[in-house]
């Protein structure tokens, strides 16, 4: 009865899966008082498979089937009638059993030397009709004497009560084990449909996590130094910090595809420089008939066709300075600003009601969405209609309580082409960096709502502090160096280094080795990420791993790292 108390108490508390079946075998053995004993656990495809032996010899690699091809229970051999009939079974001598068939024990006798005499095998069974595996025990040895005996019949009882409880305790572990599996896949799949929602992210969300690993496990191979004290000292940890890699920009699912995408300033859903380029032909054929109407009034055909031509040459012009405007490849100075502004104020006709054809929404934006219009009605080639704004409403309001030290814009969008135009770098508004910024913060509001288990609590701060700096200039809370744990300070090494070496963006040339850590430097110098961090990236090799790992042959160059270190 203590061995049972005891093993119970053990059982109970082990969360290790490796070392909950050592301790239900050899427990038990020892309660049993025997020579030997092995644990079968039934697989999924229903055999027997050899998951434990109390001896140090190999565990054979074949299964054991239950069923033959035919679906017929193979059920004359010891371990698989157990299996199949959830029933004890003792033998006294093997070498004397007539109900099951033994040739394989005594040929693995004849082979080792070694002889089988009593034999107790027990079905694991967590509730009726299911059997999740099979514990066998060999030759029990008097407690005096040392020498095989039979199994005692007053152990019995006993013994089926602790199959029993190593039954629940094994199923309960082998759940836990399923579940946690689950949850791994669907955060890898999330994590997976984030990379394919948009080119622009290419595999980021699988990338980060490989290099986040390789990292962690450098740091905690370091025995002196500043990062020597740092250390994951259980599977548990390193699976919550995986998982935390995973989910890093799991907020991203939350942004719309043609901001993240967004190539040019006039795009949206599509580039709107297809509608700013009708406009200019509809000026060039406005041109174009006044052209004729003036031949046809009797003016000079000469002096009507040169008029004509100096107009489309200015049309053609201002249309090429708009377009590369809308490429963002160029910083829009104050002497582009001005020229924007001026040719803006172009004029055409407009002949049709601009609210015809407009979704509900769309048509709450627009000014006065019944007034009859008077057309036809003069309109600027350029223009920031109270339409192209779209307010931010209470839905989007983001709660104090999260503490996020960023300046949110008053509107939730600003289409407005004049404005998006003058865009002074790149393509994006403020409000859509802001859009795209906001992902970390989704990403921290969804996971810290999340019912989190003791030990994957770390999760929401691993997966939203890679856009963080040591000295509190980054986002979304300013945290500081004090408030960044070793695991955070790799994310945000490894999220950096990924994007910039990334070869699957189709907006931008990935970079070669040489460039990225030079770049990387400069984060180093300015202090937005570890030094110590990024000296041990360099001085391990591990961005030399990862290249040849993910990085095109082309990128990879030699990187002189003694420069950077120190």
């Amino acid at each position: 009865m203590e061995h049972l108390l005891q093993i119970s108490l053990d059982l109970g508390r082990e969360r290790d899966r490796m070392q909950l079946l050592h301790k239900t075998l050899f427990s038990s053995k020892k309660m049993l008082n025997c020579d030997a004993g092995t644990l079968y656990l039934v697989t999924e495809h229903k055999t027997l498979r050899f998951a434990l032996r109390t001896k140090n010899d190999a565990l054979p690699s074949f299964e054991i089937p239950l069923y033959n091809a035919q679906g017929k229970p193979m059920d004359h051999h010891i371990a698989t009638w157990c299996a199949l009939h959830n029933k004890m079974i003792v033998v006294d001598d093997i070498y004397k059993e007539t109900r099951f068939d033994v040739s394989g024990t005594k040929k693995m006798d004849a082979e080792t030397g070694y002889r089988t005499v009593s034999m107790l095998t027990l079905p694991l069974s967590p509730r009726k009709d299911e059997v999740i595996g099979v514990l066998q025990f060999l030759n029990a040895l008097d407690p005096v004497t040392g020498n095989t005996i039979p199994f005692a019949p007053d152990i019995l009882r006993f013994v089926s009560a602790m199959a029993a409880q190593i039954a629940i305790v094994l199923d309960n572990s082998q759940l836990i084990e399923a579940q946690n599996k689950l949850i791994d896949s669907i955060i890898e799949l999330l994590a997976g449909a984030i990379d394919a929602k948009s080119p622009y992210t290419g595999g980021h969300c699988e990338r980060v996590p490989q290099l986040c690993i390789m990292l962690a496990e450098a740091v905690c191979d370091i025995k002196v130094g500043p990062l020597a004290d740092f250390n994951f000292t259980s599977d548990e940890q390193w699976r919550e910090f995986r998982l935390g890699a995973w989910l890093h920009d799991c907020g991203k699912i939350t942004t719309p595809e043609y901001v993240v995408d967004k190539a040019s300033k006039l795009e949206t859903i599509y580039n709107r420089i297809h509608e700013v380029r009708t406009r200019f032909e509809v000026l060039l054929r406005d041109a174009k008939i006044t052209q004729l109407e003036a031949v046809a009034a009797g003016a000079d055909p000469t002096t009507a066709l040169a008029t004509y031509e100096t107009r489309k040459a200015q049309l053609r012009d201002d249309f090429a300075f708009i377009a590369d405007c809308n490429l963002g490849s160029e910083l829009m100075a104050s002497d582009r600003q001005e020229r924007l502004l001026q040719i803006s104020k172009e004029t055409w006709w407009r002949n049709y009601d601009d609210r015809l054809g407009l979704s509900y929404d769309e048509l709450k934006r627009h000014p006065d969405p019944e007034t009859p219009q008077e057309l036809p009605t003069l309109e600027y080639i350029l223009v920031d209609k109270p339409q192209h704004i779209i307010q931010r409403d209470n839905s989007q309001t983001i709660d104090p309580k999260w503490n996020f030290k960023i300046q949110i814009p008053e509107y939730l969008y600003n289409h407005g082409e004049i404005y998006n135009l003058s865009v002074g770098r790149g393509t994006l508004t403020k409000e859509e960096r802001f859009k795209i910024n906001e992902h970390v913060m989704q990403s921290i509001m969804m996971l810290e709502r999340l019912p989190l288990p003791k030990g994957l609590q770390h999760i929401p701060k691993y997966a939203g502090t890679h856009h963080e700096t040591l000295i509190g200039t980054g986002y979304p809370r300013q945290l500081t160096k004090a408030d960044l744990s070793i695991p955070m300070r790799i994310m945000a090494i490894a999220d950096i280094f990924e994007a910039l070496t990334a070869s699957d963006r189709p907006y931008k040339k990935p970079k070669k080795l040489s460039e990225t850590i030079k770049i990387l430097s400069f984060f180093k110098k300015d202090q937005h990420i570890d030094p110590d961090l990024f000296d041990l990236f360099l001085t391990s090799g591990i961005y030399k791993q990862y290249a040849k790992q993910y990085l095109k042959p082309e990128q990879i160059d030699e990187v002189d790292v003694n420069q950077y270190l120190g």
